[in-house]
């Protein structure tokens, strides 16, 4: 072990020279400690599995494999340990096919035949319905409930409607006889499920098919007291989600006034700002600190819509890759996508979003695992390392610097102090940060005193922003012999010294003498 730790800090030293021979500007990073701007849910950090099956090709490639919901593998090891990294891992199960899953289970579907999902010309994206056995319900639910994962699980929201437009509208009531059999079942296996989410992109303009606001408010009422019923004899019973599509003004509004009081537990909406996958521009977009910025009006309009409209339901992103179409196939599994991906987890806490779901866990090219060997990629680290070390509580964090140095500061999740990230996108400039609490109770520059700082820096292997190999701390992360997750383990510091952050590279870094009030009683 000793041996190990020397190598490790030789590589640090070497990232610490390597750090001085290039450009190196002196930020101010200050951080408020009085008081929080917003917190997050204890389980923040979401991935999804979607339903997608292996015809699923965008672009001329079939990227997801094996990795939908009805074929994945539920019995790799690189899987389950995976999840059981995070020690609970929010799940959400669902995506674009689930309004087309038919579930095998009581009166209502007996005469069908339980059939995955084929090509067809006249189905909802390219595909027939499908059907999901109990039996794989069961395999579902004992990988979850192995592993410790938080499930949320989407529902069939068009069941029992009917198309009434070519541009995709369905009308009429929803039938919930199918999903009232398949919760029935579920609550008596005693599945743990903590929320329904209630249809898939059906709002606004949806994606290939859509329900307008007022017939989705009646549903959602609908289910609410279906819900209730089911459930009443517990004392936690599953929140209810949706509409789990992109932002509309119009439409949540509408849909959420109709609704009325305590309907909706939270509102989940999707995002992908970085435009299509198939983009020449894609790794530009992510590099780029101003575009990054534009999605910010979503986060900030949505809060402001619940604030008006929803009080009493919180914000989720229900489904975010970054690229829509399955991802950027040389760009959505590399490196430089944590850029993009911690960015927008540091600017949603500030918009007090309580969770943030990642398209996908694994499949496409987005994966926060390789799809076909279930590989961690580089954004599977950058998702732990958010987890173990970023608190609930969210401080504003500002500097005058460059626009290329984002930093996000939340309360540490490990009592005492704080824990900040840092994300430069500059390939030049290196930073030297400073970190002062706006109250002057705390600066990095103290003379004595000072306890020594836990640092993760995150760089690419070989200096290539697309490798599929993070750094942490100049040492590699890949799994182990037994193929566990790596340990992920800090440099300690001279808490004096500013944080040194080298071009095209990330830091977080807990500073356990800060004093922040706020932290004390979160």
């Amino acid at each position: 072990m000793g041996v190990l730790m020397g190598f490790r800090i030789v590589l640090f030293s070497l990232l610490v020279s390597l750090f001085s021979l290039v450009l190196a500007d002196d930020i101010k990073v200050t951080v408020k400690g009085v008081t929080s701007i917003g917190t997050t849910d204890d389980n923040f950090v979401c991935a999804t599995l979607d339903w997608w099956p292996e015809a699923k090709c965008n672009y001329g490639q079939c990227p997801w494999g094996k990795s939908g919901i009805m074929n994945l593998d539920l019995n790799n090891p690189i899987l389950s340990n995976a999840i059981k990294a995070f020690k609970a891992l929010r799940i959400r199960i669902g995506g674009s096919m689930q309004d087309q899953v038919l579930y095998k289970v009581g009166k209502s579907v007996k005469r069908y035949k339980c059939n995955n999902f084929e090509n067809s010309t006249t189905g909802l994206f390219g595909f027939t319905d499908g059907c999901l056995t109990m039996e794989r319900w069961d395999q579902i639910n004992a990988l979850m409930g192995e592993t410790s994962a938080i499930v949320t699980f989407g529902l069939n929201a068009l069941y029992g409607r009917k198309k009434l437009t070519e541009d995709g509208l369905y009308g009429g009531h929803w039938d919930s006889r199918n999903a009232g059999d398949f919760i029935k079942y579920t609550i008596s296996k005693r599945y743990k499920i903590d929320s329904w989410e209630f249809g898939n992109e059906l709002c606004g303009r949806g994606v290939s098919a859509r329900v307008n606001a007022s017939q989705y408010a009646k549903d959602v009422i609908k289910f609410k007291k279906l819900l209730n019923k089911m459930y009443r004899n517990f004392t936690a019973p599953p929140k209810l989600l949706g509409p789990a599509g992109f932002y509309d003004d119009k439409w949540f509004s509408s849909f959420l006034q109709e609704s009325g009081p305590n309907v909706m537990d939270v509102v989940t909406h999707h995002i992908y700002n970085l435009g299509a996958g198939v983009d020449p521009n894609l790794i530009h977009y992510i590099q780029d600190p101003l575009f990054l910025d534009k999605v910010a009006k979503t986060y900030k309009d949505l809060e402001t819509t619940l604030q008006r409209f929803g009080p009493w339901a919180s914000a989720w992103v229900g489904e975010s890759g970054g690229a829509y179409n399955s991802g950027g196939k040389t760009v959505s599994h590399t490196f430089v996508n944590s850029f993009w991906y911690l960015d927008q987890l540091g600017m949603t806490s500030t918009f007090n979003h309580k969770v943030f779901c990642r398209q996908t866990l694994i499949g496409g090219n987005y994966g926060l695992l390789n799809a076909t060997t279930m590989v961690p990629n580089p954004d599977y680290y950058s998702a732990l390392l958010w987890h173990r070390l970023m608190g609930k509580s969210v401080l504003s964090t500002t500097h005058t610097g460059s626009p290329y140095l984002r930093a996000y500061t939340h309360c540490s999740k490990t009592k005492p102090g704080i824990t900040i990230l840092l994300i430069n996108m500059s390939n030049s400039t290196a930073f030297n940060v400073t970190v002062e609490n706006d109250l002057n109770l705390y600066t990095l520059a103290q003379p004595e005193g000072v306890i020594q700082r836990e640092e993760y820096h995150l760089t690419p292997k070989g200096g290539c922003l697309q490798s599929e190999v993070m750094l942490l701390n100049g040492w590699p992360l890949i799994l182990t012999r037994t193929l566990d997750i790596p340990a992920l383990r800090p440099i300690f510091v001279d808490g004096s010294l500013p944080i040194k952050v080298a071009p095209d590279s990330i830091v977080f870094a807990t500073v356990r003498d800060f004093k922040a009030p706020a932290c004390e009683c979160a």
